[in-house]
């Protein structure tokens, strides 16, 4: 249940927290913390990363913006990895913590 906690992102962190019987197991609960705040750093890193990208397209003339493109790659295919492997780590019963977002977690999870 751990690894489901990751499938949808913050969605199913927060099932995972309010459904009565994983609410309370710590392993669960810490997964889906981790779910959330890592899902929301994620989402907020692209916002910037968005916001910064137009800026320096307008500043270089659509320079950028040819840069930009593999850039996105390799940050989607490395978001989409470490993703999956945090889902794998779940399944196979181990605690990974994510360096900020790890000791958040652990520390709502009351590890």
């Amino acid at each position: 249940m751990a690894a489901l906690a990751y499938l949808a992102g913050f969605i199913t962190g927060i099932i995972f927290l309010l459904i009565d019987p994983f609410k309370a197991d710590r392993f669960v609960r810490f997964h889906a913390f981790q779910s959330i705040f890592f899902n929301v750093a994620w989402v907020g890193f692209w916002i910037v990363w968005a916001i910064a990208g137009m800026i320096l397209g307008a500043v270089t003339k659509g320079l950028f913006f040819i840069i930009e493109l593999p850039v996105n790659l390799l940050l989607m295919v490395g978001g989409f990895c470490l993703w999956a492997f945090l889902m794998y780590s779940a399944s196979q019963g181990r605690t990974f913590k994510l360096p900020i977002v790890g000791a958040l977690a652990a520390k709502q999870a009351g590890l």
